[in-house]
């Protein structure tokens, strides 16, 4: 016991030494009004990359594979009746990282045109950002539906364009993700529909036996799991779902 309190006063004695021996940096932050033009102009542009970068990650997701993934597997775990299992955290999961598979080669090229010419100072920023969204528009132009296109390009009554790069990337990119929950609800119902067909017999044998008051889900939920294991669910979405961006 003596030990240990000569140990914590020798401690209490060392720290105020050490600190006076170590320059440690400190940081300030400070409000003050703008003189000039100039310093109105740097706050703005500070606010407005802050802005940029808290909507960047729902920016990156919209406009990749991951709102037809989540969709999909998140009607998967409705049709089961299963509520919260998978939980929300293993399907994002899930979800972000097929999202990686899927967008690999589109993010590979990124870096090979864009990404890594600009750390080399062989390119300008801007030009790193327009090559990045070129390789994008790209891959959105390849999952897009052309009536989706359409609609946008009559909403804004501009002129029909020729080609792919005279369509703006602020019609492009909402008909991409209209594109994209279009297909989502197209699989989902193709996942419910067994489901459902499992739920109306065991409905029925129970109205038959007059066990009305059995809740079909109950029954119901068991076979579903069990059809699901039975034909390898998992993998028979998770197939579909790469297949549909090829």
């Amino acid at each position: 016991m003596k030990r240990l309190t000569a140990s914590i006063g020798l401690l209490l004695w060392l720290v105020p030494e050490i600190a006076s021996a170590v320059n440690l940096p400190t940081l300030s932050l400070g409000v003050k009004e703008a003189t000039t033009p100039a310093e109105v102009s740097t706050a703005l542009q500070v606010l407005l990359t802050l802005t940029i970068l808290s909507v960047a990650p729902a920016i990156l997701l919209m406009t990749t594979a991951f709102t037809r993934i989540i969709i999909v597997l998140g009607f998967v775990r409705q049709a089961m009746g299963t509520q919260n299992t998978p939980p929300n955290q293993v399907l994002l999961g899930l979800a972000l990282f097929l999202t990686f598979f899927v967008m690999a080669p589109t993010f590979n090229t990124i870096n090979t045109q864009a990404l890594q010419p600009y750390m080399q100072e062989k390119i300008t920023q801007q030009q790193a950002l327009e090559r990045s969204l070129g390789v994008m528009r790209e891959f959105m132009f390849s999952q897009v539906k052309e009536s989706e296109l359409q609609l946008f390009i009559d909403i804004t009554k501009v002129e029909q364009p020729a080609d792919k790069k005279e369509v703006s990337s602020m019609i492009l990119i909402p008909a991409f993700m209209l594109s994209e929950l279009k297909r989502a609800f197209q699989m989902g119902f193709m996942i419910y529909v067994p489901f459902l067909v499992i739920d109306m017999l065991v409905s029925s044998v129970l109205m038959a036996m007059g066990m009305m008051m059995l809740p079909p889900i109950v029954i119901s939920l068991p076979f579903k799991l069990l059809l699901f294991v039975l034909v390898d669910g998992w993998q028979l979405v998770v197939g579909s779902l790469m297949k549909s961006f090829g």
